[in-house]
């Protein structure tokens, strides 16, 4: 893939598209959004299972690039036992990344495999469509984010 920069498609990118962690459906999720990105294709679904407003699990649907699939997969590594504060706070730091600023202390180390991505804006709703859909299905299942 020639993404211009040489690096947007980096190896550690890679790995983590092609780990599909989490890739899959829950069979009986309490709730579940699919948030499309019409400028480019990509589609996400995201499977919550939902305990006090927990996430005790998560399993996502991606049809987009691997940068997509990579966010999905960082998600689905960390979400369990996260609450929607927690979500909106890794959100963030993804947030911050792409707007080239450090990560906040104590984010995912998988938010830092994204800084490359800070110098193409037009592929930054790539990272952040799992997270919107992530947020979406709290929101829809009254857990704020």
């Amino acid at each position: 893939m020639n993404d211009g920069g040489g690096t947007l498609y980096h190896d550690a990118i890679l790995a983590l598209a092609r780990s599909r962690e989490g890739a899959g459906r829950l069979p009986e999720p309490d709730v579940s959004v699919t948030i499309d990105n019409p400028l480019c294709g990509d589609r996400v679904t995201i499977d919550l299972a939902l305990d006090g407003g927990m996430v005790t699990a998560l399993a996502h649907r991606v049809r987009g690039c691997a940068l997509c699939e990579a966010a999905a997969a960082a998600i689905s590594r960390h979400a369990a036992g996260l609450d929607s504060p927690a979500i909106e706070a890794a959100s963030a730091a993804a947030d911050a990344i792409l707007r080239g600023e450090a990560p906040p202390a104590g984010s995912w180390p998988e938010i830092a495999l994204f800084v490359p991505v800070a110098a193409h804006r037009s592929r930054h709703r790539c990272v952040t469509l799992p997270f919107e859909a992530v947020r979406e299905a709290l929101r829809k299942a009254g857990g704020g984010a």
